[in-house]
């Protein structure tokens, strides 16, 4: 009897200990924001995406920051739609852009994009006209862009969170055009 409480003890020790240590490691590590770079002349868009692994919990290759870069003319915005148990219903609309292999439909990646689907709607409107006719076509915003490094609505947690390092090749290539020995 005092074997059986013992192994039932441990068990749920290790599953408390599993289920508790991934939560606390994205609390630690995930940086403040997500952020997306748009380089309308490379036509490439960059993305600071954090990976995890629920079940590879101290992994260093399955846990943190991946920039990964994808050509403009891969990407399509998707819309899902879900039912869950929630109290205001249950409908959850989300958009996530997705990564098509280059000259075929097939998916390889999703990255999340938005919440809202009229705010995602509005972004993607937003970021296509800027991929397209450039930053004179944008329109006038109302409120400037957020910053993340002084912004008071995060809350105390949000604010000891990691900045955002972009690896430096990654950080010059997304912030300049195309060289001339890159276009030949």
């Amino acid at each position: 009897m005092e074997l059986d409480f013992t192994i039932i003890s441990l068990t749920a020790l290790t599953a408390i200990y599993w289920l508790t240590i991934p939560i606390v490691r994205l609390d630690a590590e995930l940086p403040r924001d997500e952020p997306i770079r748009f380089n309308r002349l490379r036509q490439k868009v960059y993305f600071y995406e954090y990976k995890q692994d629920k079940v590879r919990i101290f992994s260093k290759k399955h846990w943190g920051i991946r920039p990964v870069v994808y050509n403009w003319s891969d990407l399509i915005a998707e819309v899902y739609s879900l039912y869950a148990p929630m109290g205001n219903g249950g409908l959850v609309e989300n958009i996530v852009i997705a990564v098509r292999k280059t000259g075929t439909n097939e998916i390889i990646d999703r990255l999340f994009f938005s919440h809202d689907l009229e705010d995602g709607k509005q972004y993607w409107e937003i970021i296509r006209l800027f991929m397209q006719q450039g930053p004179d076509a944008l329109p006038t915003f109302v409120r400037p862009p957020r910053d993340w490094d002084n912004d008071f609505e995060l809350t105390p947690i949000r604010r000891l969170a990691p900045r955002v390092q972009w690896p430096e090749a990654i950080d010059r290539e997304s912030r300049t055009g195309p060289t001339p020995e890159e276009t030949t």
